[in-house]
Order: C-alpha cells, then sequence, then structure tokens
C-alpha cells in the first residue's frame, strides 16, 4: 500500500496587514478516488481550540463550520482539489491572524496532516504629511503682522513727503534769504 502524504507549498508565510495570502497543501491523490470519501478540516491552532478556515466532508465543503474570524474573507479554489490541492486565498490580514495552520486530510487511502506558519506584520504607518495650511490663530497673528507691516510702511511714506516739503520750504526760503542778502550785498557795493 502506498503511503498517503499531506505536504506543505510553503512552510512559513511572511504578509503585512490588511494584504492577502494564499496558503497551499497538497496530498496524494488516485486518478479513480472516490471523492465522497475526502475530509479535510484546515485549522489556526489558536490556543485554547483551533479556527475552522476550511473544511470538506464526504466530498463537500462545509462554509457553515468556518470561524467569525475568518468569516467573507477565506477562498477555496474548488478546481484544484481533486489535483490533490486545497488552496486557500485568506483577505484581509489581521496581525492575529499570526500563527501555526494545520491542515488534516483523510481519503480512501489514508489520513495525514501538514502544517505551515504565518506572520502578519502590522502595516508600516507611512510619516504624516506636513500641514502646510495656516489656520485659526496662526493666520490671525500672521494676518496682524502684515498689517502693522503696511501700517508702519505708510507711516515711513507719508513721513518722508512730510520732511521732503519741508526740505523744498526750507529751499525756498533760504533762497530768498540769499536773494535778499545778495541784494543788500548789491546795495551796500553802490552806496
Amino acid at each position: 500500500a502506498a503511503t498517503f502524504v499531506v505536504n506543505v507549498t510553503q512552510s512559513s508565510y511572511e504578509a503585512e496587514e490588511n494584504h492577502s495570502i494564499t496558503l497551499e497543501w497538497t496530498f496524494t491523490t488516485r486518478t479513480q478516488g472516490n471523492w465522497r470519501e475526502l475530509f479535510a478540516l484546515c485549522e489556526f491552532l489558536a490556543p485554547p481550540r483551533g479556527l475552522v478556515l476550511y473544511q470538506v466532508h464526504n466530498g463537500v465543503e462545509v462554509s457553515e463550520s468556518q470561524d467569525d474570524q475568518f468569516s467573507g474573507r477565506v477562498q477555496s479554489d474548488k478546481d484544484v482539489l481533486r489535483e490533490g490541492r486545497i488552496r486557500l486565498h485568506v483577505s484581509r490580514l489581521r496581525t492575529e491572524d499570526s500563527g501555526l495552520y494545520l491542515c488534516d486530510v483523510k481519503t480512501e487511502d489514508g489520513f495525514n496532516s501538514g502544517r505551515c506558519r504565518l506572520n502578519v506584520t502590522a502595516r508600516s504607518k507611512e510619516p504624516k504629511p506636513q500641514n502646510t495650511k495656516v489656520r485659526g490663530i496662526d493666520g490671525l497673528i500672521i494676518g496682524l503682522l502684515l498689517l502693522m507691516i503696511m501700517i508702519i510702511l505708510f507711516a515711513f511714506y507719508k513721513l518722508t513727503l512730510y520732511f521732503e516739503n519741508i526740505i523744498k520750504q526750507m529751499k525756498s526760503q533760504f533762497g530768498k534769504i540769499i536773494s535778499i542778502r545778495n541784494g543788500i550785498s548789491k546795495c551796500t557795493h553802490t552806496v
């Protein structure tokens, strides 16, 4: 009699949280096998009890037996089961999915099991983008500073105009004084 064997295609899997992964086991089959005698139970060994991912009873998948932790997240590839492969697609991985997975298979040729380990790492946190928007009190302070600068520049401009006007008046007055002085000095030379 041939030895019945269950193997894993990979003994260890690494994945990141919220990603998907495919777990796969193979088992020996005969081309003329009776699929009504196929029993398979794939579990996540989470103490104190195993959590069911996938179950086949008398050749028929029993989806009701799937544990709530995996509900809606595990899909089996039914096409490869008759080839002696159990392929489970696990989506939206969680860090609590990390651990040991065991798949027991029984056919008319015998019983055996295969196990693999899954390590799900927490999703890497991307650095938060720096907020370039100015809001709230920061915006108010910047607005007030700009207003003060504009008032100072306006006052400086007005002060400059005022002094320029005074200088013009002084030059005008100084010019008149020089004219009068020149006129007086001409008068004293002629006398």
